[in-house]
């Protein structure tokens, strides 16, 4: 899936050292690569991983003209005429770039860890009832998604009243209303004490995920680094020195638009004024999306270009997976240990029985299976 997705791409001219000129087309990147197709032909000139750049500088072209070039084992990359500008584009590469190299130092003993060699043997026993469990997952995954639409049309509902109510508040007493309310309540002198307090219990709030991010404000078209902070009463943005630049409580976030798995934008919405709207990008985006969807489930919104990433967390392979190698580790348990609960013959289906019977394992080979 991450091969497939497009996180940004950018018109801009690229210099092709064979014919010694520059070709105009579009730089693309994906979670994983860069690649560059020339517009005229359509033909793919450049493709590398990110793990095998060495280095992203700004440079200048003959001098004069504002180039950004990219190192990749010895060969260097030069790209110029970059749109919107090239501070946004050398933003967002050197992020995705820092990340993929912190991500893969442990991919490696990750992969291995996944290899087994007893893994078919094991399966085997389980053939009786993998035809059952596969049916079984589907019926409940089907029931699953039917629950899931209809909660998903009820939270929308009730946040887009929690929104109506807030709204609503906000015309029974505004601000310009010389009778308003908001006159009579404590006088001034009682702020900065409130502020300090607020404050203070903000310092003492637990985090519960903070993140790298690239941040775009409303429709601008300059990006600068910062950081995500989620709280359990809201969401924080800060630039690089921790400066907070804008706090969101849980009852002003309005919507959340998930437009990739790396993108994400939060919006708070006002009556006379501007909304309040931030764009966030980042290579850790999928690991926060989950926690924010716990907390704003009701103001959730997945966009086309999401839809892969939130499928692909509730696939019925993946429970039903699970589900076999749970039924496994069980019967496994019952073959090491026979007078356990476990491996007796009331807690089994009269098909494990018929299985354990035919399929007989030694004590070595269920002891290699345990430990894999």
């Amino acid at each position: 899936m991450n091969e497939d997705i497009r996180i940004h791409s950018w018109p801009c001219s690229y210099y092709l050292d064979t014919s010694k000129q520059w070709v105009s087309g579009r730089l693309v990147l994906t979670p994983v690569a860069i690649k560059f197709t020339a517009d005229k032909t359509g033909e793919l000139l450049v493709n590398f991983h990110l793990s095998s750049i060495s280095e992203i500088k700004k440079e200048s072209s003959n001098l004069i003209f504002s180039s950004l070039t990219i190192l990749e084992k010895n060969t260097k990359h030069w790209f110029s005429s970059l749109q919107p500008n090239r501070n946004v584009v050398y933003n967002i590469l050197e992020h995705f770039w820092r990340e993929q190299l912190l991500s893969s130092q442990g991919a490696g003993a990750e992969a291995a860890a996944l290899q087994s060699t007893k893994g078919k043997e094991l399966t085997g026993l389980l053939t009786g009832s993998q035809k059952q469990l596969e049916d079984t997952a589907k019926v409940l995954h089907y029931q699953g998604e039917q629950f899931d639409n209809i909660m998903r049309g009820l939270n929308k509902i009730e946040g887009d009243m929690d929104v109506a109510d807030r709204l609503l508040t906000e015309l029974e007493s505004p601000s310009w209303w010389p009778f308003s309310s908001k006159l009579w309540k404590a006088p001034l002198e009682s702020k900065p004490k409130e502020t300090a307090t607020v404050s203070h219990s903000k310092n003492q709030e637990g985090i519960l995920i903070r993140i790298p991010v690239i941040i775009t404000h409303r429709t601008d078209s300059n990006v600068k680094p910062g950081k995500l902070t989620l709280f359990a009463s809201g969401l924080e943005i800060s630039d690089c020195n921790s400066q907070v630049i804008h706090r969101f409580e849980s009852k002003d976030v309005d919507d959340i638009r998930v437009h990739t798995p790396y993108e994400i934008s939060v919006r708070q919405r006002f009556i006379g004024k501007p909304d309040t709207s931030y764009r966030l990008l980042s290579a850790k985006m999928p690991e926060a999306i989950p926690i924010l969807e716990m907390q704003f489930s009701k103001k959730m919104q997945f966009l086309e270009g999401a839809l892969g990433f939130v499928g692909a967390r509730k696939s019925p392979q993946v429970d039903l997976g699970t589900s076999i190698w749970q039924a496994a580790t069980g019967l496994l348990g019952g073959v090491v240990q026979p007078g356990s609960p476990l491996g007796g013959r009331e807690g089994m289906d009269s098909d494990q029985v018929q299985l354990q019977k035919q399929e007989k394992v030694s004590q070595e080979e269920a002891n290699e299976l345990k430990q894999v």
